[in-house]
């Protein structure tokens, strides 16, 4: 087995949680190159996976077919010779390249109407009874030899590793804006998913008041996507004008928040990409969940305290409150997340 294409997943967090399977693969096939075909997006967490020989970045868009693009890309990695590819997304379009490109052996779990383009398919897991998404991916490690059990036990919390020019450009950001790295509480109140992932604005501007009050060196970074501006610029509102409180949404790189989130005393978010990149460095780090599930989706780290109230209404996993109060996320309350942040720190 000389080469092995991934065709990675086109969220941040299930991207992170893909670690484990790429660590088994390389310790059952130490000499093939490993390669991550990966959306833009996402590309920057395989640069961040030591087990990653190359990382083929390509412009895809959600919900577009992007056929030519595919077709050029096929014929790009029908060069290499992979001898296996693995496709993570259960699309249909995700399991185009890999067939055009004639790669003999194309493992993923049974997606849509994609018969013949996927030829050693795992059945998905039902709904209800959904294994931790880890899991879920690191299962196709066996798909390549299924009579031979993996030898080592692989470890099932991700990994990721800081790029040293990605810590360069934050430390020389930081400079700049005249922020000591040493008390660096990183805020991510984004969630791509909606609203019922995000603790709500007030109880993040509270928190930034308390965490300066407990300790005036502190310095407050509010980081997410350009989508993230204006509700970090809500929170950095409702707070006191000179506070050391910055939003850096949206003027940062996925490297450069890899980085950040490394060097931070402590980060608190809600159910996130940026949640898993926490657990991945090992950051000492507070995960706010509402409408999702803490058992599927889970912050892997020793490092992490999850807080999720259970309510009989969660996890509904819908992407507006149902019910109209999201009590899920409303009451869990800024001295909560204060006090479980306290016990984090060494």
């Amino acid at each position: 087995m000389h080469g092995i294409l991934i065709i990675a997943p086109n969220w941040i967090g299930d991207a992170v949680m893909t670690q484990p399977l790429l660590a088994s693969l390389k310790e059952q096939y130490p000499e093939a190159n490993i390669d991550v075909l990966a959306s833009t997006w996402v590309a920057p967490i395989y640069r961040a996976c030591s087990e990653v020989h190359e990382v083929i970045e390509a412009k895809f868009e959600h919900k577009k077919l992007q056929w030519d693009l595919r077709k050029q890309l096929a014929k790009k990695l029908a060069t290499k010779k992979y001898q296996a590819c693995f496709v993570l997304p259960n699309s249909l379009k995700s399991a185009l390249i890999p067939w055009l490109a004639n790669i003999p052996f194309r493992a993923g779990y049974r997606g849509e109407l994609r018969f013949g383009l996927i030829n050693v398919a795992l059945g998905n897991p039902s709904k209800v009874n959904r294994p931790p998404m880890v899991e879920h991916y690191l299962a196709l490690s066996q798909a390549l030899n299924q009579e031979q059990a993996v030898a080592t036990a692989i470890d099932l919390t991700p990994k990721l590793n800081v790029s040293a020019a990605a810590n360069h450009s934050v430390q020389a950001k930081l400079l700049s804006a005249n922020i000591d790295t040493a008390n660096i509480y990183v805020m991510c109140p984004g969630a791509e998913y909606g609203p019922t992932k995000r603790w709500p604005s007030s109880h993040f501007a509270q928190l930034a008041q308390k965490l300066i009050a407990s300790n005036p060196h502190s310095q407050i970074i509010l980081l997410g996507s350009k989508g993230d501006h204006a509700l970090a610029q809500e929170i950095r509102s409702q707070t006191k004008q000179d506070a050391p409180i910055h939003n850096w949404c949206g003027d940062t790189s996925l490297d450069e928040a890899i980085a950040l989130i490394g060097m931070g005393k402590a980060v608190i978010s809600n159910d996130s990409g940026l949640m898993h990149i926490a657990a991945a460095l090992k950051t000492p780090q507070v995960a706010i969940f509402g409408s999702s599930d803490p058992a599927h989706t889970p912050p892997l780290s020793d490092k992490a305290k999850v807080i999720w109230l259970n309510l009989p209404c969660s996890p509904c996993h819908k992407k507006e409150c149902p019910l109209g109060h999201l009590k899920c996320l409303n009451d869990i309350l800024p001295e909560q997340v204060f006090a479980t942040l306290n016990t984090l720190q060494p």
